[in-house]
């Protein structure tokens, strides 16, 4: 089952990072709109969580400063969940994070029912 889960996860990432940019901001719209404000991002390196941030609104992708074109990274605001256990605890602090739009495997999903 957590092989499964692991082979879906990369799969996922792979999938959006495949995406034009265009469809990644219409995807991560229509995202951002499912989850609401208990979003969950989970950063893989291979086939082990690395990071996991928790409570975001919402994932922005990054806009030119001059131009029209979008930047290709997304960034957002979260809790840095140090032990993974979806709980804000004592030291675990509010972070601007960025994840690379090519080069970072990453799952954001809705938290909201699970706690």
């Amino acid at each position: 089952m957590k092989k499964m889960l692991i082979v879906l996860s990369v799969s996922i990432a792979l999938f959006f990072t495949a995406c034009t940019q265009e469809t990644q901001n219409k995807l991560g719209r229509t995202i951002q709109n499912w989850t609401g404000t208990d979003g969950v991002l989970d950063i893989y390196m291979g086939e082990k969580l690395v990071k996991r941030f928790i409570k975001i609104d919402k994932l922005s992708t990054a806009e030119a400063t001059q131009g029209t074109s979008p930047r290709t990274y997304r960034y957002g605001y979260g809790y840095l969940d140090k032990n993974f256990n979806f709980k804000v605890d004592s030291g675990e602090r509010k972070v601007y994070f960025e994840i690379s739009d090519y080069a970072t495997p990453y799952i954001f999903y809705d938290n909201s029912g699970a706690n």
